[in-house]
């Protein structure tokens, strides 16, 4: 059996079988994620086919080695991360917006904890995507805080990355444990206290 045995059928040609491969592989990806996050241990490809519901074969035609697959969702879960901070500022007050934004940080922590290994490798490879990844997400909490201080609810002195390297050491120790999302939430909310301006304080 190759690879590419059990991929679906609608991926071999045509637009609709390019629409079908791309809601594949945003699957795979959503479902990579979610293991990473949430799985102690080495999360298996045919646990993300599963959990995606597709084909091993499908896998494979998209990220045809676990390192394209760690990377690419990675670079993903960074993007969307990324992308989310002037939505969220467009759709919600700043406070709500940031409380918001450092939930999402918290899932990409939790995913890449399980990737590490892996992305160890892809730092060393390739370290100035890697940092620019790192600038991306600094500039998006920047953003965020700004936009929170201009408001008058947190502090005008918060530093990106200090806020950053507090969240995520909090998550890195935690991610993993079942009920790491309940203990990430009172966690985030403690440091966002934290962050809160007090007039006279």
């Amino acid at each position: 059996m190759t690879a590419l045995d059990g991929m679906d059928e609608q991926e071999t040609g045509g637009a609709p079988a390019r629409a079908d491969a791309r809601r594949n592989r945003e699957r795979l990806l959503a479902a990579s994620a979610e293991l990473f996050g949430a799985v102690e241990g080495e999360v298996t490809l045919s646990a993300v086919a599963a959990r995606a519901g597709v084909g091993i074969g499908t896998l494979y035609r998209h990220f045809p080695t676990r390192e394209a697959l760690v990377e690419a969702v990675y670079r993903n879960e960074v993007d969307r991360l990324c992308d989310a901070a002037g939505t969220l500022l467009r759709q919600l007050p700043p406070e709500a917006a940031l409380a918001d934004w450092m939930d999402r940080y918290a899932a990409m922590v939790a995913a890449k904890r399980g990737m590490a290994e892996v992305l160890t490798r892809v730092r060393d490879t390739d370290s100035g995507a890697m940092a620019q990844t790192k600038t991306r997400i600094r500039q998006a909490m920047t953003l965020l805080l700004d936009a929170a201080a201009k408001a008058g609810v947190i502090r005008a002195d918060a530093d990106a990355d200090d806020v950053l390297l507090a969240a995520a050491a909090s998550i890195w120790a935690i991610a993993g444990q079942p009920d790491w999302r309940q203990r990430a939430g009172r966690l985030l909310r403690l440091l966002l206290d934290g962050l809160r301006y007090r007039p006279g304080g």
